[in-house]
């Protein structure tokens, strides 16, 4: 699954038209999508670009685990971070969008064990995420999606 695959240089352009596509989607079903994710949580998460400040907008799944909200910077196991997690860590206040719920959180990536025990549980619920750990060599953040 492609949940999080923001990507610059000759894949931008494809890239941001996927992105647009689930938006418009997400948007026209009341957060439902289909294709890669049909049956999965999606969120939108709103960003803003670390140096531009402008607003990003990259659907992902998400993880609803005791009524918290976690997303993971898989980027389909590549070897770098995807672009909106560097701009959450500049830019810790997000708006994030599931189903028709939009409200405004605070991002703080988890790590240790509790950054462990949660990928896990996505792990085993989309087998996906284990094989994008196993495909990369840098931890793949966890970040936690505090609601203000």
């Amino acid at each position: 699954m492609g949940e999080d695959e923001t990507v610059s240089g000759d894949g931008a352009a494809a890239t941001n038209a996927w992105n647009t596509t689930i938006i418009d989607e997400f948007h026209a079903n009341e957060g439902r999508v289909g294709g890669p994710f049909e049956g999965a949580p999606v969120a939108l998460l709103h960003t803003k670009g670390a140096r531009s400040n402008s607003p990003r907008i990259n659907p992902m799944m998400y993880l609803n685990e005791g009524g918290k909200i976690y997303v993971f910077a898989s980027k389909a196991g590549a070897p770098t971070n995807p672009d909106w997690f560097h701009n959450l860590v500049a830019n810790p206040t997000v708006t994030v969008e599931i189903g028709t719920d939009n409200f405004e959180a605070t991002a703080q990536p988890l790590t240790g064990a509790e950054r462990d025990r949660v990928y896990a549980i996505q792990a085993s619920r989309y087998p996906g995420f284990a094989q994008y750990q196993e495909k990369t060599s840098r931890v793949i953040p966890v970040v936690e999606l505090i609601r203000d």
